[in-house]
């Protein structure tokens, strides 16, 4: 699979959206479909990096599908906001390197 932009990835959810008359969901039932993906990422980096080990009747999921999901969930918010996230990025950063660029020890020095 070739990558993909920021740009490409929007289009192609907000198309993949928009063949359902449902559509988007609220903002606020956005963050809570997105809190409710964070929250499983953490259960998947705590039964891959804490202590808390899988139970054998509990699903094999990956850290990367789990943040696949929120990915997802992130397009779908920015995209019923009319969000650019690539202009988004671009602005964090812009904003870490001049407000941060000073803040942690680089590896050259």
């Amino acid at each position: 699979m070739a990558d993909k932009s920021m740009k490409v990835m929007q289009a192609e959810v907000d198309q993949y959206i928009g063949q359902f008359k449902e559509g988007y969901f609220s903002p606020l039932a956005m963050l809570a479909r997105m809190t409710e993906e964070v929250g499983e990422l953490s259960r998947e980096i705590n039964h891959y990096y804490g202590e808390k080990p899988k139970k054998t009747t509990e699903a094999e999921r990956t850290v990367e599908e789990e943040m696949g999901d929120i990915l997802f969930v992130l397009i779908c918010f920015a995209n019923s906001l009319n969000i650019d996230l690539e202009e988004a990025h671009n602005r964090v950063m812009q904003k870490f390197n001049t407000r941060d660029k000073d803040r942690w020890t680089k590896i050259d020095e």
